[in-house]
């Protein structure tokens, strides 16, 4: 498979929410409030796509971030037919050249996802905390 990966900022809500509930993430996502998942969107600093050679959208990295210190990967999701190919890591590695100064990269993983980035070799980081 051929894939292609872009830095994608005009990317549509519904073409998020179509590779959402074809991942696993739909179900921690408010995939049935489109303004809300517009909103999302629109308000992300890097959006890289994978696609494949027809076009069809295989994966996406959203991430916020201020381009020198810190950046928050808030959904990597993968075409659950697509799994199992490195696209989700690749997505990871285009982001991360898409922000190249900042120091950290972080991402919260849900529980499906956790051998996935322990497989890939990611760090595990114990002190993290969810507020509000």
């Amino acid at each position: 498979m051929q894939v292609s990966y872009t830095i994608e900022p005009d990317l549509t809500a519904e073409a998020f929410l179509d590779v959402l509930r074809r991942s696993t993430l739909a179900e921690r996502r408010p995939i049935e409030d489109v303004d809300k998942i517009a909103g999302m969107v629109a308000g992300a600093d890097v959006i890289v796509t994978a696609r494949d050679e027809t076009g069809t959208l295989l994966g996406v990295a959203r991430s916020i971030t201020d381009f020198h210190f810190a950046l928050y990967c808030s959904e990597l999701c993968v075409d659950e037919a697509a799994q199992g190919h490195g696209i989700g890591k690749e997505l990871l590695a285009q982001t991360v050249k898409a922000a190249p100064n900042c120091k950290n990269y972080l991402l919260l993983s849900t529980p499906k996802a956790v051998s996935f980035y322990e497989a890939a070799g990611y760090t595990r980081h114990d002190d993290c905390f969810l507020f509000a």
